[in-house]
């Protein structure tokens, strides 16, 4: 539910043509296994993590394949069960062209998971109020969580709010970008898990509300995670807030201004001000970590332009080559040669 809650502006903003339609027409699909998938060390903001696998070994799906290095960095596990190739420098995607080191895994087709258990299951309890903050925060940095939206910050750094007060949980649903649909989609078909993920955070920071912000050309997602609230009691602590479409409005200070009116000091963290922003997709791997043991080894990917014969979202296993997504998509390289990654 959405409760009075005043809306504020930011300066700027623009309204490009959203492109959105094209690549929700289809539910969310499972991509299929690529010949290889190759795993940077390097994935987020933060130290590369250290490898612990070499040519050779054999790994399981969920599998840690190396550690982080460092208290801003995060775990790498295994998306696959399978053999790995090599660890090696690899080409990246990114702007300059540039290689790092990545585990290179083939898949045996197997998909054989490691032994992995709620962390109910592990600690031998039966309620989130039961669990401590601390202990679910180290399990969501075990679990090598770092934020799904955009800078890729690892989850658990964000939590550790040392002695700051945390009112207030922003999750950001409002997926500005143009084309990118992604969350709109997770909040439609999974929208108890991100619900559940937000309850999770909310014991964590010891914060008394939630704010889900989530732009009104998303009516879908509106309604879905309204229908969430309400299955699982949380109306009264989690609201759905309507903000209008505007781009950059997914950004995380935009989205603080236009929810609390406030604005983030130039060099300080939304913490300074009492609140935490976390993504809508990371608040559904939280819960996928703490309910079932599962380490952040997929997420979901729009694929969509023109040159697609077949536009959607797909869940995709971290590490899979793009030539295997576009080959997914029916990607028509004779209409556009450009492949753009990220929002346009």
């Amino acid at each position: 539910m959405t409760n009075l809650i005043r809306l504020h502006n930011f300066d700027g903003g623009i309204h490009p043509a959203e492109n959105k339609a094209q690549s929700t027409a289809t539910p969310i699909q499972h991509a299929s296994l690529p010949a290889e998938l190759v795993l940077p060390l390097h994935q987020h903001i933060g130290a590369a993590a250290k490898p612990l696998v070499r040519a050779g070994d054999q790994v399981l799906k969920g599998q840690l394949i190396a550690a982080a290095d460092g208290f801003v960095s995060v775990p790498l596990h295994a998306p696959t069960s399978g053999t790995v190739a090599a660890v090696e420098p690899r080409a990246v995607p990114h702007a300059s062209g540039l290689q790092e080191d990545c585990i290179v895994i083939i898949p045996d087709g197997a998909e054989r998971w490691t032994e992995h258990q709620s962390l109910y299951q592990q600690l031998g309890l039966e309620h989130l109020s039961d669990i401590s903050p601390r202990q679910l925060t180290e399990h969501i940095r075990q679990c090598g969580i770092a934020g799904m939206g955009g800078a890729g910050f690892p989850t658990a750094v964000k939590l550790s709010t040392g002695q700051r007060e945390i009112h207030t949980l922003i999750l950001n649903g409002a997926e500005c970008e143009p084309y990118i649909t992604a969350d709109d989609m997770l909040m439609r078909e999974r929208a108890s898990e991100v619900i559940q993920g937000a309850q999770i955070l909310l014991h964590i920071l010891g914060a008394k509300g939630c704010m889900i912000g989530v732009e009104d050309n998303k009516p879908q997602a509106i309604a879905a995670l309204n229908s969430a609230l309400v299955e699982l009691g949380e109306e009264h602590h989690i609201d759905v807030v309507t903000i209008p479409t505007k781009y950059p409005s997914g950004g995380e200070k935009q989205l603080i201004k236009i929810l609390t009116g406030e604005e983030v000091p130039a060099g300080g963290i939304p913490a300074d001000l009492g609140l935490v922003c976390q993504n809508v997709g990371t608040a559904a791997a939280v819960y996928r970590a703490v309910a079932f043991g599962e380490p952040l080894i997929s997420r979901i990917t729009t694929l969509t332009g023109d040159a697609l014969q077949q536009p959607g979202n797909w869940e995709v296993l971290i590490g899979t080559p793009v030539s295997h997504l576009l080959q997914l998509a029916g990607y028509q390289p004779q209409k556009r040669e450009r492949v753009i990654m990220g929002g346009p």
